[in-house]
Order: C-alpha cells, then structure tokens, then sequence
C-alpha cells in the first residue's frame, strides 16, 4: 500500500487589527487554509477599549494568530488585550505576527536614565499566556538589532523573518538586472544583509564626523557605471539615505534606488524623496518598502519613485511552520 508523504497545511484562523486588514486579506488569498476572523474593536466613552473577539466558542482547539501593528503608543493596548486573551481561549496554538517591532532602536543605554523601550516592549511580549499548545509564536521582521532576541523570555518563540528575499525577486525583475550593485549606508546595514546578498557586488558607505557634522563617505566599493540598490532595515526622516544618494551619485552611478523592509516616514518624511514633475533630477529611480507600516503604503500609493511589496505570501509562509 503507497503512503502519501504530502504535508498538509493546517488551518489557521487568522485576526487582525484595523489598520492591518488590507495585509489580512492579502495573507488569506495566498492560501486556502488560512480564514479570517474578525473583533469588535469599540470603545467606551472614557475612550477606553471596548473590545469583542467574534466566535470565540468556534475557536476552541483550532490554531490561531493575530495580525498586529503597533503603529503608535495609543493602538498598542487594545491590541494587547486582545492578544492576551486569545490564548486563553482554549486554542490548540498562538502565533503572533508583528511584521514590525516598533522600539526595535532603542535598545541599549549610552548613559544611566536611558530606557531601552525594546527591552520593555519585549518583556510584555513575553507575558503573553501560553495557548494549550505551548509557547506563543513570534514572527517578526528585519528586527533593528539581533540581539533583541534575547530580550524575549521562554513564554515566546522568537521567529525572525525578513524581506530580502522579496527584494532579490523584485531586482531580477529589473531590465538592468545584470548591473545591480548592492550599497550598505553604514556597516551595521552590511552585518545585517551582506550574507543574504552574496550574489551581488557591494558598496559600503560610512559615517565620520566633520567638526560638529557627521558626513556620509564611501568607505569601499566601486558604484561606477552601475544601478546602485542602498539596503537598510527601516527608515525614519531618510536623511541618512539622501546623503548616501549623493555620494553615489557623485562617484558614477548610473542609477540610484533603495529598499527599506520598514518605511516609518515620521512626519511625512517620505514626501523628500518624490518624483517632481518639474524636469529635475530624479534622485531615486525607484524606492521599495514592504507594507508593515500600513499607514505609510496608503501615503506613498501611486506615488513616484514607491512601490510597496507585500509581506502576504512570506507571512502566509511563516504561519505553517
């Protein structure tokens, strides 16, 4: 008799906060074993949460994740509550996505009164009520800094996922995918990716510090000629890569593009780096981020040089495992 060896995928009932629903739909349509689930996300006159988890009978037994974005302090714990009370509804396991952990940069003191917001924001984490299943799954990605794994306590499994791999696919994609060099703004961005991107040659800028300014150089590398892609994690006011944009520039790139997994844009921030339709000079051909910050996809839409590529299939992915 022939034993099938084909995995099955396991269903997986899957919530979502508000400002999340549109990556929700899109990680429900990349598989059939995924079904969405939804809360009443209210609230009482006071403003405080007023909150309903729908069919929470249903779930009993079943695998579950919540898909969560901590965007701002004041959606933080309504979401929490939430995520707290799902396991304690008898679900066979939890899975939290959190696509971007929001304190990731404020992880170390340089001076005593420092508060390392990441080490606080992981320690809640890690308070999370274990499911029937065992611990919550963490999935998380391009965290700021590696060590923040060891942050989380033995109640979470950290997964740390990332976004490059839908960046290569995105380049081969290119026309001048043949001429891509890869530039790092500084060299914690190339400990981060280098070994992701080995295929590629590479350039590393640096900072160094001029009287009061810090100034950004080209530390190795050669960008002559070719389609240079500057790679980092996130972004906030993207001073740092307009200032990598003209090093290149100035060193004979042909082009200049960039990829963040985080586009945070504080401030609208993200307007710096617009196509004019003046005849200027366009500084970046194209800028890609992925759609962790939802409010910044819906600022930057059909906007010149963005494009946004979605983290549905690689979340979709990372629920089955």
């Amino acid at each position: 008799m022939e034993i099938s060896t084909v995995k099955k995928n396991k269903q997986v009932l899957l919530y979502y906060c508000v400002e999340m629903e549109d990556v929700a739909h899109k990680i429900a349509s990349e598989s059939d074993s995924i079904l969405l689930h939804s809360i009443n996300w209210r609230s009482f006159a006071d403003g405080f949460p007023n909150l309903f988890i729908n069919n929470a009978h249903d779930i009993r037994g079943q695998h579950v994740a919540f898909l969560a974005s901590f965007s701002s302090p004041a959606v933080i714990f309504e979401q929490l509550s939430v995520i707290f009370a799902l396991p304690r509804l008898f679900v066979a396991s939890f899975t939290l996505v959190l696509p971007f952990f929001p304190t990731g940069t404020f992880e170390r003191m340089e001076e005593e009164g420092d508060v390392a917001t990441a080490f606080t924001m992981a320690r809640i984490i890690s308070n999370i009520p274990m499911s029937r299943g065992g611990p919550t799954s963490l999935v998380i990605y391009d965290i700021h800094a590696l060590q923040e794994r060891f942050y989380f306590g033995d109640n979470v499994l950290p997964l740390f996922e990332t976004g490059i791999p839908l960046l290569q696919r995105r380049l081969q994609l290119l026309p001048d995918s043949e001429n891509i060099v890869i530039a790092f703004p500084d060299d914690g961005a190339w400990k981060r990716f280098h070994k992701q991107l080995v295929h590629y040659p590479t350039v590393i800028c640096t900072k160094v510090r001029e009287g009061d300014k810090r100034i950004v150089r080209l530390k190795e590398g050669n960008p002559a000629g070719c389609h240079v892609v500057i790679v980092d994690d996130l972004v906030q006011s993207g001073g740092t890569l307009i200032e990598c944009q003209k090093v290149l520039a100035a060193h004979g790139a042909s082009k200049v593009s960039a990829y963040v997994t985080h586009g945070i844009f504080p401030k609208r921030s993200w307007e710096r780096f617009l196509h004019k339709n003046d005849g200027s000079e366009k500084a970046f051909t194209y800028f890609w981020t992925t759609d962790s910050c939802p409010h910044t996809v819906k600022a930057i839409a059909n906007k010149a040089p963005f494009e946004v590529i979605s983290l549905a299939g690689s979340i979709a992915d990372a629920l089955q495992i």
